[in-house]
């Protein structure tokens, strides 16, 4: 198994794009620092240095003590607005109703400030951005449009002459369309960092389905392993030591003292307690219908047991060359198996059965069918029987297939890839 995947981030929401007669581009609003390189920190700084220019510039120009005093409050009152409703929304991710509430404040505050200067407009470059972070691309070109044309609306009212409605027509038309272009662009690479963050979170989930498959099937081989060394080694060695007991138990003579009889007695019974030890020890570890042999006598004996047990005519059949198989993957095929038959017993009603093994090259087909009462697959939901095999295939990367007609029968059929 690999362990450099990356993983995957969360998706970002939103769009990104806009522009202000200065001719500026917001960026995408994101719910973690990272996905854009300027941080929420950096950002603040941005927002201050154009707020500090265009507050400067605005009020320089000649303006009246009133306009002076209305022009400042309002440029407070923006800075407020940001601090204790903009700057929690942009970055809090929450959307909705709030974030409107926030840029219909801002654009009030900012009509206001227009009133007094018109090179007010210039905030626009710092406005912008905010309505990126704050709405998706398509929502967040209302608010975009809304300051360019008050901006523009109210220059033409300062000064009306044709070749300023001409200039202020120009600004607008230009800073809207290149925010709808850009805007469009960065949203489309936002969508594409969205689906390779979706493909990578897929991809950490399949690893961690294979590890868990990996694990349990390396636990079942190692499981098989320590069986056959068991039975090899320990169960061989106590029946070896009970046989020679039992031989030099034989072996004694009428004048043996009795202790020594007492003593040889004692060692074979402690053997033979040890033996069944062992052999439990091989029970526990492999399934009692493999431990005997390998699947295709495991699937004979449990389609006999049906038959004798119930009186059904069920027959096992084995077609091709046959292949030896992971320990994991003929548990999973029995287990199958067993369910499968365990249905036919409880609710087929069936004269018949069959059990089909087929070694096909590259895959093992397997087959249980029968001539029973049937079901409509389509009004039927998977009870536990088939959500256990779907879950033991799942282990294997095979899946399983249910065909049955209401009075002809069920078929269930399995593929597995070697």
């Amino acid at each position: 198994m690999y362990q450099d995947i990356p993983v995957a981030e969360p998706a970002v929401t939103g769009a990104a794009g806009g522009t202000s007669p200065a001719k500026h581009q917001g960026p995408s609003r994101t719910t973690q620092p990272g996905s854009w390189e300027m941080t929420p920190l950096s950002w603040d700084i941005f927002y201050a240095v154009v707020f500090v220019v265009d507050a400067v510039v605005a009020q320089l120009a000649p303006l009246t003590a009133t306009s002076r005093i209305i022009l400042s409050a309002a440029l407070a009152a923006m800075v407020v607005w940001y601090l204790v409703v903009g700057r929690p929304q942009i970055y809090g991710g929450n959307g909705g109703a709030r974030s409107w509430l926030y840029l219909a404040g801002i654009i009030a505050l900012f009509a206001v400030a227009l009133a007094q200067a018109p090179n007010v407009w210039f905030a626009a470059f710092a406005l912008s951005p905010k309505c990126f972070f704050l709405l998706p691309f398509r929502q967040a070109m209302i608010p975009i449009v809304v300051f360019n044309v008050l901006a523009g609306a109210l220059f033409i009212a300062s000064a009306p002459s044709r070749s300023g409605a001409t200039e202020a027509l120009l600004d607008i038309a230009f800073s809207v369309g290149l925010a709808f272009v850009y805007g469009q662009f960065v949203d489309r690479i936002v969508q594409q960092s969205r689906e390779r963050a979706d493909l990578i979170g897929q991809l950490e989930a399949t690893r961690a389905e294979l590890a868990i498959a990996y694990r349990e099937a390396g636990t079942l081989a190692e499981r098989q392993r320590l069986a056959g060394e068991i039975h090899d080694t320990l169960a061989q060695g106590f029946s070896s030591i009970i046989m020679l007991l039992q031989a030099a138990e034989s072996g004694l003579g009428p004048g043996t003292p009795a202790p020594a009889r007492q003593q040889v007695s004692l060692a074979a019974e402690t053997a033979r307690e040890n033996l069944a030890e062992a052999r439990g020890l091989v029970a526990a570890l492999i399934p009692a219908s493999l431990a005997s042999g390998n699947l295709p006598a495991a699937l004979r004996r449990i389609t006999g047991r049906l038959q004798a047990e119930t009186g059904i005519g069920a027959v096992f059949e084995e077609d091709g060359e046959p292949l030896p198989l992971p320990a994991a993957l003929e548990v999973v095929l029995l287990r199958v198996a067993q369910e499968a038959l365990a249905n036919v017993r409880k609710h087929a009603a069936a004269t018949s059965a069959r059990v089909r093994l087929n070694y096909a090259g590259t895959t093992v087909v397997l087959r249980v069918s029968d001539d029973g009462r049937g079901f409509d697959p389509g009004r039927t939901t998977d009870g536990y029987g088939l959500r256990g095999m779907r879950e033991r295939l799942d282990q294997v990367h095979s899946r399983v297939e249910v065909t049955s007609v209401p009075g002809a029968g069920t078929c269930v059929r399995v593929e597995v890839p070697l």
